[in-house]
């Protein structure tokens, strides 16, 4: 099985990718991650983005192409895999579908975490993070006891993080919204856009991502 999985940031991307792992046995693709390690290990994209990325310039697509290119290449990725990250726009999507028919590995479905930008917006300014441990709590939706860490108690200070600021938010979503409506319409009318209700707990989500998949 062959996805890509689309979604806001707070949308639950990385905890249904998790489960999508366990269930179906494919990796998990995260161009962030592919950046890293590249950029860690010294190959030779990863000193092409290095360059790209200390002269405080955007890494090229056709490196992040070539980087998912030889992960998709590796034994674990034989079956299928889930693709996260990318593309964000329309031309990042035409070089991905170029690509995966050379290697012979279309895309099975694309699939969309749909979810109201206001209940984005709430959900992540109202992340809270323990200085100690590390818990993640929400003012909005699961409030520790008495703004402190319940695990931590009083030594667990609880604070926001920089990009979880209103305004940060705000424009990430803007970004979001602006690169991802184009490829909505895009994998629509390619037959491969599942639309899945991301408002809802857990379990409930990934039966419906199951449900989709599976469809």
């Amino acid at each position: 099985m062959r996805i890509v999985l689309l979604g806001a940031p707070g949308s639950g991307k990385g905890t249904q990718s998790k489960l999508l792992v366990k269930a179906y046995g494919i990796p998990q693709i995260s161009t962030g991650d592919l950046l890293r390690e590249a950029v860690a290990n010294r190959t030779e994209l990863g000193l092409k983005a290095k360059s790209a990325m200390d002269a405080g310039k955007l890494v090229d697509d056709a490196i992040v192409l070539g980087m998912i290119r030889e992960r998709l290449i590796c034994p674990d990725a034989a079956e299928g895999f889930i693709l996260d990250g990318f593309p964000r726009n329309i031309a990042q999507a035409e070089a991905l579908h170029k690509m995966l028919a050379e290697l012979r590995t279309p895309l099975d479905r694309v699939l969309l975490m749909n979810l109201d930008l206001k209940v984005l917006f709430k959900r992540l300014t109202g992340r809270r993070v323990c200085e100690r441990c590390g818990r993640v709590f929400n003012i909005y939706t699961s409030p520790p006891e008495a703004l402190q860490c319940d695990h931590c108690k009083e030594q667990g200070r609880l604070t926001q993080r920089p990009d979880d600021k209103e305004e940060v938010i705000g424009k990430r979503l803007e970004v979001y919204e602006a690169q991802t409506t184009p490829l909505i319409s895009y994998y629509r009318a390619a037959g491969l856009l599942r639309s899945v209700d991301a408002d809802a707990d857990v379990d409930t989500v990934f039966k419906n991502i199951r449900a989709a998949v599976d469809s």
